[in-house]
């Protein structure tokens, strides 16, 4: 099932209902064509990606001491990615092997907000998603997630901070590319 997120697919899809159905058929594909099929939208993961790791890019070295041993560009601790096994299966048997490879990361937290959105009794936001991103489970009602989520908003708003330039080929890095 996908999910319609961005504002430029609901006006497709309004505009679509007063069409032909070939103009409908056009629509549902340019949705889909900018949603992933994942539970958390592309545009809020790249915002935590680029918040926690500026630009987005894979941190070296690939894990950090920040308290307890986090990896990779989206800080995967090895309990956060076993929470996320139960929910999005082997995501490649190993931890760090994981944090540190740009798909399973994105599956990683993608499988962690199914396992613990769904619980907040209401259709979660980007909000959401990043809150419980860096506070756990029950992180989007803690105010120490509040200014994290203030920064991923500032990224989604399209804050120049947040959309770096890659130093080594001159153009902006989209975690997209290389998934």
């Amino acid at each position: 099932l996908f999910l319609c997120e961005e504002a430029h697919c609901s006006d497709h899809w309004r505009s679509a209902k007063m069409r032909p159905a070939a103009t409908s058929v056009f629509a549902v594909i340019s949705c889909v064509a900018g949603v992933r099929a994942g539970f958390v939208p592309d545009n809020c993961l790249d915002c935590i990606c680029r918040v926690l790791s500026p630009g987005c890019r894979m941190p070296s070295p690939p894990c950090e001491l920040s308290g307890f041993l986090v990896c990779g560009p989206y800080k995967l601790s090895r309990s956060y990615w076993l929470d996320a096994r139960k929910e999005g299966g082997e995501l490649m048997n190993d931890w760090q092997s994981c944090a540190v490879s740009w798909t399973c990361s994105r599956q990683a937290v993608d499988a962690y907000m199914r396992r613990y959105a769904p619980g907040l009794g209401r259709d979660p936001t980007c909000e959401d998603f990043s809150r419980i991103h860096l506070g756990g489970p029950n992180g989007y009602l803690s105010d120490t997630t509040l200014q994290f989520w203030e920064m991923v908003d500032r990224c989604l708003q399209g804050d120049p901070q947040f959309l770096q330039v890659d130093d080594m080929s001159g153009e902006e890095r989209n975690p997209q590319w290389e998934l």
